[in-house]
């Protein structure tokens, strides 16, 4: 089964669950989420690959990461992602690709991506809840960090963090692949 298949067959089964399991009606969720009540029922039923902004949205309306998100299924204490289980989220024609690689749920969402970001391309991103904080490590070329509409030029072996509650965006307005760690904390749901 391709990566995007199996994201939409988790994603199925998995924001039903936790949309049952938080006591959420689709009105509910759509209303917390700002994704309308047809995307979530077309979801529910993997009738759609919805976007990474779509997926980020629902995992915070719930109060739960991604990757609880794509698989609610508890491990043992210590959790091995070996890279084959690495979920792909994004790719463009140019190149570029983030990938999900870890995270947890405890206390509250907390997640590792990698991130690839081939020349000319970007991505944006909604605000996150307040309380979210994203920090990162550029580890080859240089990151156009954009928060709030102010850019923020990010070299290689430079790190940044940041309040994720403003609108921010990813480029790369150079000449060389960026490629990047980056870690997402948001806070439990109330």
């Amino acid at each position: 089964m391709a990566d995007f298949d199996v994201l939409t067959h988790a994603l199925a089964r998995n924001l039903k669950h936790w949309r049952n399991e938080r006591g959420f009606t689709l009105d509910s969720l759509a209303g917390r989420s700002g994704v309308s009540r047809g995307m979530i029922i077309q979801i529910e039923q993997a009738r759609t690959n919805p976007s990474v902004g779509t997926t980020v949205k629902l995992a915070d309306a719930l109060g739960i990461t991604i990757t609880t998100l794509l698989d609610y299924e508890h491990g043992p204490e210590v959790q091995l992602v070996p890279p084959h289980r690495a979920v792909r989220m994004w790719t463009t024609k140019a190149g570029s690709a983030s990938r999900l690689l870890v995270g947890t749920q405890s206390p509250g969402p907390f997640e590792m991506w990698s991130w690839r970001l081939m020349p000319g391309d970007g991505s944006g991103s909604d605000p996150h809840p307040a309380g979210t904080t994203e920090l990162l490590h550029v580890t080859a070329g240089e990151l156009t960090l954009v928060v709030a509409g102010t850019a923020h030029l990010v070299p290689a072996g430079t790190s940044a963090s940041f309040e994720a509650s403003a609108p921010h965006a990813y480029r790369n307005e150079g000449r060389d692949p960026v490629e990047l760690v980056m870690a997402v904390s948001v806070p439990p749901a109330r």
